[in-house]
């Protein structure tokens, strides 16, 4: 009979060739149990996923070239908007007076530089890349300098905790928050900033193209024929409904009678809203997860189970550079309550 003290003691004492394995952070020979897929360098703290599998490239060509018609679709509406609203707006507005017409051209400049500068810089600079450190051997290899990277399959490279691979780019990218197709680039660590920015600027952009197009609509817009104070003498109940009825029938009649100038403000108007319920939204959302003190892909990974950062009005003022004492100097609204830790 053997005794099973002995036997777990030569279960743990015997480890076989197959579980060796060398640390591809700091080269250093690694033991590790037979059924771990990954594993922790106990020098360098490089993890190592055995299993994990490196994926081809066979939808680059169509995630780049779709990229590539956004931006082309998108710097076409951009050009549309400027254009077709200084063509349909400029004759009446410098027909109420030479001031109206010199302001609205002077906004409309600064909107528009702005708004394709900050275009500019989201879409063709890069995202931000992790600064190159040494890696594979033990002597350039430090204690814990590697400390929870992984390796990426795709770049053949180191990769941070705060890092993620696109495979619509092909690089790595240093605090990922999420590949955006309509700027044909990721939104990054270089980048983030400016397209927070960018954001901003086309919603405030697209707020006066909706002041000015409803302006401007108004004034050249044909006369309403009111035909319903004839159903005055109707029921109380049917008053209201045949009312509206006739005033969109009025709409619709008199809207056949517009001008191009006239259709090109409609078009405008409706677009600008349309856009102004979308950038709202990624705006908000994208100013949440910065309140937050995180990104879209990291708010993704906290769902697994991570703990999640602290949530202050100082992550924004942080985020665009603002050194956190000069927000003392604001009302106390502005910032959130202290906690305190139990």
């Amino acid at each position: 009979m053997v005794d099973p003290i002995l036997s777990k003691e030569h279960l743990v004492t015997v480890v076989s060739e197959d579980h060796e394995t060398s640390c591809w952070g700091c080269g250093l020979r690694l033991l590790h149990p037979a059924n771990a897929s990954v594993f922790k360098c106990g020098w360098c703290g490089a993890i190592t996923d055995n299993y994990e599998l490196k994926c081809d490239h066979k939808n680059y060509w169509w995630r780049h070239m779709r990229d590539r018609c956004f931006i082309c679709v998108l710097i076409g509406f951009i050009l549309f908007v400027i254009c077709g609203g200084l063509w349909a707006v400029y004759p009446v507005v410098f027909s109420i007076s030479y001031f109206c017409g010199i302001f609205h051209l002077t906004i409309t400049g600064i909107l528009s530089i702005t708004t394709l500068s900050l275009f500019t810089l989201v879409a063709f600079r890069s995202a931000g890349t992790q600064p190159m450190i040494e890696w594979g051997s033990y002597p350039a290899v430090g204690k814990n300098q590697l400390e929870n990277y992984t390796f990426c399959r795709y770049c053949l490279k180191p990769k941070s905790p705060r890092t993620h691979h696109c495979r619509t780019c092909g690089i790595c990218v240093l605090d990922m928050d999420h590949h955006c197709p309509f700027i044909g680039n990721c939104v990054g660590a270089a980048n983030h900033r400016h397209f927070i920015a960018f954001l901003i600027s086309v919603l405030v952009s697209t707020i006066y193209v909706t002041i000015m197009s409803a302006y401007i609509g108004l004034r050249i817009w044909p006369p309403l024929t009111h035909r319903y104070l004839d159903h005055l003498s109707a029921s109380s109940r049917s008053l209201p409904w045949r009312a509206l009825q006739d005033v969109f029938i009025a709409l619709i009649s008199s809207a056949m009678l517009l001008s191009t100038r006239g259709l090109v403000l409609v078009y405008l108007f409706v677009s600008s809203i349309s856009l102004e319920i979308g950038i709202s939204v990624l705006l908000w959302q994208q100013l949440c997860y910065i309140y937050e003190g995180q990104t879209y892909l990291s708010s993704l990974s906290l769902r697994g189970g991570d703990e999640a950062g602290e949530k202050d009005c100082k992550n924004i003022f942080l985020f665009f550079g603002c050194p956190y004492p000069v927000s003392r100097l604001l009302p106390n609204f502005w910032n959130s309550p202290k906690r305190h830790k139990k």
